[in-house]
């Protein structure tokens, strides 16, 4: 079953490879500008029993010129003179060319109608038209060839963007995991130093949470029931290293269902309310969470406690890097489907985010 799904695949992907060719793209065009020519000179006699060979013949002459025009206009001119300070000399020389080769396939067809004097006098009657549709065929492909340049051009901006982002995003979310991961280390060791029965527990939930973010955040989003599950491992590992007056709670409005949305989010946040707020303190704090949970919108509020005197710490205060990351990633992922409000007072830290969920 394997095998013939694989080559399901491999026949999926010649194809796609095959349409895309640019090589087909030409040769499905021709084909089809051949045949609205055919159309157009076998319509009005179409009553008159005409020679088809004939009127084949002649499109295949006129698409051959068409063509050998457009392919020295994308191979040699374009290239060489279509520039800002050159464009006057491109207009000259693919004006010149094409009075080199309009003639010429006049000349051609002078020789061909060798039977007719009637068709002779018609053609060289017609020869300003055959300058203007020559030049008209020579205008519209460098004007298709601007569009489909500008079009490429785009496509692979927007290719390498998407990459970009990417990698940013991979990158901000490793810096998130291994410092998130740190601070959870540095409280089981705290415990394990006071030989706490706690320690086992924490041991489990920490696992939980580390098959979490080591198979399950490595997609652009994740179930948003995860997520709270995460948050609530995390407060319960809080509420054991915690002392019993340090009100934690996790309050959810809402019914949590099939909503998605960007993994770690929130645990920057809450991660900070305990590093810079709680662990400060020496008697009593709070730190009381409430996400608020719509079909489409979700919205977080962290208010936490804080000591009015923080102690001075030496140098550059390390853990920071949290809650830059997690800025920058709402910043990319959902650039205008959020809002962040960080408030800064004496006694509290709160803050309150909305993102709207695709």
């Amino acid at each position: 079953m394997d095998h013939i799904k694989q080559e399901n695949i491999n026949i999926g992907s010649k194809i796609y490879h095959f349409v895309t060719d640019r090589t087909v793209y030409h040769i499905v065009f021709w084909l089809v500008f051949f045949s609205f020519l055919f159309f157009l000179e076998w319509f009005p006699i179409r009553d008159k029993a005409p020679d088809l060979l004939s009127i084949i013949s002649n499109q295949l002459i006129i698409i051959a010129f068409y063509a050998i025009i457009v392919y020295f206009n994308y191979g040699y001119l374009i290239p060489k003179y279509f520039k800002w300070n050159k464009v006057y000399y491109y207009i000259l020389f693919l004006a010149l060319f094409i009075l080199l080769i309009s003639p010429l396939r006049t000349m051609i067809f002078y020789l061909k109608f060798y039977d007719s004097p009637l068709d002779r006098e018609i053609l060289l009657g017609e020869q300003y038209n055959t300058y203007i549709a020559n030049f008209l065929v020579g205008g519209f492909s460098t004007i298709f060839k601007i569009v489909s340049d500008w079009a490429r051009h785009q496509r692979e901006k927007t290719v390498l963007e998407a990459k970009n982002l990417q990698s940013e995003l991979n990158f901000l979310r490793s810096q998130i995991n291994p410092h998130f991961l740190f601070n959870t280390l540095n409280n089981l060791y705290a415990l394990t130093l006071k030989k706490s029965d706690k320690a086992p527990e924490i041991v489990i939930k920490l696992s939980d949470m580390m098959r979490y973010m080591l198979y399950e955040c490595n997609e652009k989003e994740v179930p948003l029931i995860k997520e709270v599950n995460y948050l609530r491992n995390y407060l319960d590992l809080e509420k054991l290293r915690q002392a019993k007056n340090i009100d934690i709670q996790l309050k959810v409005n809402g019914m949590v269902t099939n909503q998605r949305i960007a993994p770690l989010m929130f645990i920057p946040f809450i991660e900070n309310s305990f590093k810079h707020g709680l662990n400060n303190q020496i008697s009593e704090g709070f730190v009381h969470i409430v996400l608020d949970v719509d079909k489409d919108k979700v919205h977080l509020n962290v208010n936490n406690s804080k000591s009015p005197t923080l102690p001075v710490r030496q140098g550059k205060r390390s853990g920071g890097i949290g809650l830059v990351n997690v800025k920058r990633r709402l910043s990319l992922l959902y650039p205008h489907g959020h809002s962040l409000e960080i408030e800064d007072n004496p006694n509290n830290y709160e803050v309150d985010l909305t993102i709207e969920l695709e």
